[in-house]
């Protein structure tokens, strides 16, 4: 798919690139300490996150997984508020009190990521649903894991969805694995969008590591629903390249053979490749670009820096529980 504009293409370079940088800045920190918790990167999967949201408007909620610094960076967060929370200071978007794995930012319709595996279908699924009673042609889009699809929060989910033709759009990253697990050996269909079948909806695979077939997709379900037509299931087709989490005795089942297999398939390197040969970016623009994202992170990182720890007072403040 090459319809789309070379600014919209460039766009798409950069906000993948700055998923890139991010993360591996996220890494770095983790490892030497400034970061606590854990961290899981998302590199390798950029084009899922920004194939899809480049399709979404603001008014479009999504929510996110454990791996969800891509799709906040894709719909829009403030670089310098992410970086603020992973490192657990005041001035990050939960006020350094989520952490990693939970930042939310609702003005830009991000409905959070969820450190439970599904536990995010559900949330979205009531939020297609307030979608459709406002009437103002939103829509919803979860993002979730392979493993996520043998959850029962997915079938119930798409469920509902299907019968009640709400605005929902579920994005299965399937990534092959789950911690060192093969998807082979615990999903029961060979492909996860088989599933759709089963509830009457579209069910469409795409390869995750091309963000134009991404977007197409994307843009294809999304205006399905904004029509009132119903929920759509996504499987993009994509690799991790790093292990489940950074920490450093994290295991990883997977073969060098394979991990080298889908790094010379990267998403970015794709991207910037069709369009050096499309004439719409020079090496001297992507070295530009790079050192533009390098400078935002920094920057990004110096603002978490020099932002305070939460005072221990307000340890239970903006806390909720049932």
């Amino acid at each position: 798919m090459d319809n789309l504009s070379p600014d919209t293409q460039r766009d798409m370079l950069r906000t993948m690139q700055t998923i890139r940088r991010f993360e591996e800045r996220a890494s770095d920190d983790f490892l030497s300490g400034d970061i606590y918790g854990v961290v899981h990167c998302y590199i390798g999967e950029e084009a899922v996150a920004v194939g899809v949201c480049s399709a979404l408007e603001t008014k479009d909620k999504i929510i996110s997984t454990h791996r969800g610094h891509g799709h906040c960076i894709a719909k829009g967060a403030d670089l310098d508020r992410m970086m603020a929370e992973l490192y657990g200071r005041e001035d990050g978007y939960c006020k350094g009190k989520g952490g990693s794995m939970h930042i939310a930012d609702f003005d830009i319709g991000m409905l959070g990521a969820n450190g439970i595996v599904a536990g995010g279908i559900s949330i979205i699924t009531g939020a297609g649903l307030a979608q459709q009673m406002d009437g103002n042609g939103g829509v919803a889009v979860c993002f979730f894991g392979d493993g996520a699809s043998n959850a029962g929060p997915f079938h119930e989910s798409i469920n509902i969805a299907a019968g009640w033709k709400l605005p929902v759009v579920y994005v299965c990253e399937n990534n092959l694995w789950a911690v060192n697990v093969p998807a082979a050996d615990s999903v029961s269909v060979g492909d996860v969008a088989d599933r759709a079948k089963g509830y009457g909806i579209p069910g469409t695979i795409v390869d995750g590591n091309d963000v134009f077939a991404v977007h197409q997709a994307a843009t294809q379900a999304i205006e399905r629903a904004r029509r009132g037509e119903g929920p759509s299931l996504i499987e993009a087709k994509t690799y991790r390249h790093r292990r489940h989490t950074e920490r450093p005795d994290q295991p990883d089942s997977r073969s060098p053979d394979e991990i080298a297999r889908w790094q010379a398939n990267d998403p970015i390197d794709r991207l910037r490749a069709h369009m050096i040969s499309e004439g719409h970016l020079s090496e001297t623009d992507w070295q530009s670009l790079d050192k533009s994202i390098l400078a935002d992170i920094e920057a990004a990182v110096t603002f978490a820096k020099a932002s305070p720890f939460p005072k221990l007072d307000a340890a239970l403040v903006d806390v909720f529980a049932d």
